[in-house]
């Protein structure tokens, strides 16, 4: 374990660092979103599209969300990234009898039907929280931010698994919403400063 000494580790964040170092973490060289190069890459599908890792995550993301006051009335993100995220928290809120929605941002609006970016049991005025499975610079989730702000939701926060800090909690907060990351890659005992 790698943990960071300044925040506190609960079962779940050290059950979280876990999953994410055998299962997500690959070192090597590779291209971001962002189109940063980096020495490491974390592939979080195979941590959220695995059922135990699935259940994990959705236990842990809608605890971090009940610390951070009252639930929102839905969680969701941008395309296919927060997808299986989303899926899994609202899972366990089901589970628990909390009544929390989901919704998905496309990358490109539906050709038919209503022609939205905004898929999902949300209306106007819904106060929601941005899921993502990884931050950089925060770029896809900045987009998602708009997209639901044009959409009419109130966008309350971002909650990521993995903060690589590399500026996008900054990003955020330039924009006037928090971001909060269930692990850093200082978690998984990588120095932020390998690939500045």
């Amino acid at each position: 374990m790698h943990a960071d000494p300044s925040k506190p580790t609960t079962d779940l964040s050290q059950r979280l660092i876990e999953a994410f170092e055998t299962k997500a973490l690959k070192r090597g060289s590779f291209v971001l979103a962002s189109g940063k190069t980096a020495s490491f890459y974390l592939d979080a599908k195979q941590v959220v599209l695995d059922a135990a890792g699935a259940m994990l995550v959705g236990q842990a993301v809608l605890a971090r969300l009940q610390e951070l006051g009252p639930l929102p009335d839905a969680v969701g993100g941008m395309s296919i990234g927060a997808d299986p995220i989303t899926a899994a928290v609202v899972t366990m809120a089901g589970a628990a009898g909390l009544p929390l929605k989901g919704f998905m941002i496309r990358k490109e609006p539906k050709g038919h039907g209503l022609g939205r970016y905004v898929e999902g049991p949300v209306a106007s005025g819904n106060r929601v929280v941005i899921l993502e499975d990884v931050v950089t610079t925060g770029g896809s989730s900045l987009l998602a931010i708009d997209r639901a702000i044009e959409f009419g939701l109130q966008v309350e926060r971002v909650v990521t698994l993995v903060d690589r800090l590399a500026g996008g909690k900054e990003a955020f907060a330039a924009r006037g919403i928090p971001m909060d990351a269930m692990l850093t890659i200082r978690d998984l005992g990588i120095d932020p400063t390998a690939d500045a």
